[in-house]
């Protein structure tokens, strides 16, 4: 029997889901060694995200609740002036306003994140509402009435603008969404905004340049690659 237990670092491609990885390395296990092995990750990304995805194999996954509370570093693209239904690129874009605000206007703004602040987590999202996952009741027309929660952000750096196109690295801890500030900054500089893009670079301990490619990925680099814990 194949010894495989511990956690594996993928980079997540555009347009995959979560749950698109998993089943990947699941298959390739079965497919290549012909055992069925426990496989799943310790923290979604949206399927429009990359980056860093930490998969937990085996008796690892027994460990996953733990995992999930770490801190993770983003690098976040914002638009302005349009919002959107999904709160990211994926949703129903709509304009908003065409006011090009200043740089120091838009570093004021993000200041007001950063600590522990009060967010409402997007509509079209994992969330669970009257025991239901909250985007499955977007998705069918209904309206979602998700409550406010504290989350923290332990900073916004590398601020980078050209409007209307907006980045910066952000460090957060555990079930902060991106696509909530974006959505909350383009209220409160009155322009609209929505999340673009999204690279997840770190979890914890664990970072995005010590992961697989989806690309790469067969037994030998899953053996190689597998780090197991305590």
């Amino acid at each position: 029997m194949t010894d495989l237990n511990g956690l594996l670092l993928i980079d997540k491609p555009k347009t995959w889901t979560s749950f698109d990885v998993v089943a990947k390395v699941r298959g390739t296990i079965k497919r290549e060694t012909g055992e069925k092995i426990k496989v799943g990750h310790t923290g979604t990304l949206d399927p429009n995200a990359t980056g860093l995805l930490v998969l937990a194999v085996g008796k690892a996954t027994k460990q996953i609740d733990g995992l999930m509370k770490q801190e993770k570093i983003y690098e976040a693209e914002i638009v302005l002036g349009k919002s959107s239904s999904t709160d990211d690129s994926e949703g129903e874009l709509t304009e908003v306003s065409s006011t090009k605000p200043a740089l120091d206007q838009i570093e004021a703004a993000l200041e007001n994140f950063v600590g522990e602040i009060e967010q409402v987590p997007p509509a079209y999202s994992a969330i669970k509402v009257d025991g239901k996952r909250a985007y499955k009741s977007a998705r069918e027309g209904k309206t979602v009435e998700i409550k406010p929660r504290k989350v923290r952000v332990i900073s916004i750096n590398d601020v980078k603008y050209d409007y209307p196109i907006l980045s910066f690295i952000t460090h957060v801890g555990s079930g902060t969404y991106i696509r909530s500030i974006a959505r909350d900054l383009g209220e409160m500089l009155g322009t609209g905004a929505y999340l673009n893009n999204l690279r997840r670079f770190s979890i914890g301990e664990y970072s995005v340049q010590d992961s697989l490619s989806i690309d790469g990925l067969n037994m030998e680099s899953i053996q190689s690659r597998i780090k197991p814990i305590a």
